[in-house]
């Protein structure tokens, strides 16, 4: 069940009640918040899923309206409309393109990193004009690190992920995620907390001074294997606001931030312009 954690620190506890997590499971769920918080702050017209929908069918369409029909075969006035149509879609691409690009790109080096490196703690989405001014700031928790071999290549969501990523975005909302004004198109920046060791792709460069300020009070959302959990707090017993305080510790020397050199910038809100 979901419920707010310390209030102290902003934590949002999300029961799994699996034993593990896999690099799949992960991965959707980093990729279902990273969505909701674009959407939710006005960044992309449509949720994540209908969006890349919508531009894989105007690639497709494109790619039929200029393969399957000559102006040969078009009287003049069907082949007006035919050319507007391809004007029309080829728009509509041009729109989404560099956006989806970015999404593509950030969420194919996400997949590669859980893969190569199954053991991160944390994952920041930064949402702002820089990391170090930022509007706002989601983190998820991973407070045993290591996940299990499935690759976080599988592109199929199982059930296990689509229930963890539900959890998460209704604990969001409940807690006022995505509530406030829209502020103009930003940048969406990902970094990841791993051992200091890890030998990350050329998409990740270690940001080991990451700091975002104190006033900016984030999202957290503590994701919780509970069989292992419960096998811990009989075995190590500890009190919540102890591995807490471990988990927002950044002065170990183990792990250390990378970021992500992918960033997505997102689209100015129609709904917002029309207000001014």
């Amino acid at each position: 069940m979901e419920s707010s954690g310390n209030s102290s620190q902003g934590f949002m506890e999300i029961e799994t009640g699996a034993e593990n997590l896999d690099g799949s499971t992960v991965f959707h769920l980093i990729k279902e918040i990273l969505g909701f918080v674009l959407y939710m702050h006005h960044q992309i017209p449509s949720v994540l899923q209908h969006l890349e929908t919508e531009f894989d069918a105007l690639k497709e369409e494109c790619k039929n309206l200029e393969s399957t029909v000559t102006e040969a075969e078009l009287n003049a006035t069907s082949r007006r409309k035919h050319n507007g149509r391809v004007r029309e879609v080829k728009q509509g691409i041009k729109r989404l393109e560099k956006l989806m690009n970015a999404i593509s790109s950030l969420l194919s080096a996400l997949q590669n990193m859980l893969t190569e490196i199954p053991n991160i703690q944390r994952v920041v989405l930064v949402l702002g004009g820089s990391l170090v001014r930022p509007q706002h700031v989601y983190e998820i928790f991973f407070p045993h690190g290591r996940f299990v071999s499935a690759s976080a290549n599988e592109c199929s969501k199982n059930k296990a992920a689509e229930a963890l990523s539900k959890k998460a975005i209704r604990a969001l909302i409940s807690n006022g995620a995505g509530a406030r004004s829209y502020a103009g198109p930003a940048k969406l920046f990902l970094l990841v907390k791993a051992p200091s060791t890890s030998n990350l792709s050329d998409h990740f460069l270690p940001k080991r001074d990451f700091k975002y300020s104190k006033k900016i009070v984030p999202f957290r959302l503590h994701i919780n294997c509970r069989i292992h959990d419960q096998y811990m707090d009989e075995s190590h017993p500890t009190s919540e606001a102890s591995n807490l305080i471990n988990l927002l510790d950044d002065s170990s020397t183990d792990m250390i931030w990378f970021q992500c050199k992918h960033s997505i910038k997102g689209l100015a809100s129609k709904a917002s312009l029309e207000e001014e």
